[in-house]
């Protein structure tokens, strides 16, 4: 007879055998990385040690936190208006055949266009407002969920779509019942690379111009010759892109229950 505690357990041991070597490998990094300052006597200002990364962190809690919802509010908005963007293009091109031949040569040109350079111009023409934070964002994470979605619409069963049609359903139907749902994979799939890249376009802007927000916040740590402070506003927005990327899984796991994380077609 199954024991009531089992199920608990089998849970705790399906999720130990799937993070446990990603836990162990960062807490072997960090480990031999507070060995290292310690032992070789490194400075503070050259390479700060984990625990005093930690430390300035948890003391400087109240202007992280500050700077982290702005820098949250920008990479929402702009992922969002990008999310809708790259759907809304997607039904053009696949609709229209002709406009993917004519927009998607300019959409690679704006992936060619290196951050450093194009931030500036952005906040030069928008201001030092939320809006040039936005459009830098939507910038960078609109061509891979634009590219995953027309990838995802090509992939439908072909099969499927002549039933479809000998049964009279429209274009617009076979869209719905067969071309969308075949694209939640690939969509899935250039959403989580796509939310990677949202923070930092956030921070970028932000370099560029920004009253508030981690890059501005990780600009003035850098000025004042504090590592520290650099690392541990690192260590926030690699959390934050952590969370986020975990909230796409869980979104993934909502629309496709059918599915096995990780499973693609």
């Amino acid at each position: 007879m199954m024991s009531i505690g089992s199920a608990p357990l089998r849970a705790i041991a399906r999720l130990s055998s799937h993070a446990g070597p990603a836990v162990l490998s960062v807490a072997t990094l960090v480990l031999g990385w507070e060995a290292y300052v310690h032992f070789s006597g490194t400075s503070p200002t050259a390479l700060p040690a984990p625990s005093r990364i930690l430390l300035q962190a948890f003391e400087q809690r109240e202007a992280l936190a500050s700077h982290s919802l702005a820098t949250l509010q920008a990479t929402t908005f702009g992922f969002s208006c990008s999310l809708i963007a790259a759907f809304i293009f997607s039904l053009l091109v696949d609709f229209f055949p002709p406009l993917r031949r004519a927009l998607f040569p300019v959409f690679i040109i704006t992936q060619t266009l290196p951050l450093i350079a194009i931030a500036p111009l952005i906040v030069l023409w928008f201001g030092f407002g939320l809006t040039p934070k936005i459009v830098l964002v939507a910038l960078v994470t609109f061509f891979p969920m634009l590219v995953a979605l027309a990838q995802g619409y090509a992939a439908t069963d072909r099969d499927l779509e002549a039933l479809l049609t000998s049964m009279g359903a429209s274009r617009w139907r076979i869209f719905t019942m067969a071309r969308l749902p075949s694209s939640l994979p690939y969509f899935f799939a250039g959403l989580r690379i796509s939310i990677t890249y949202a923070v930092v376009g956030a921070i970028f802007s932000e370099y560029a111009g920004a009253a508030k927000g981690l890059g501005i916040y990780i600009l003035n740590a850098k000025n004042n010759f504090r590592p520290d402070l650099v690392l541990a506003a690192v260590f926030v927005s690699a959390t934050v892109t952590l969370a986020l990327f975990g909230a796409t899984v869980l979104v993934q796991r909502a629309a496709m229950p059918w599915a096995r994380p990780g499973e693609s077609r």
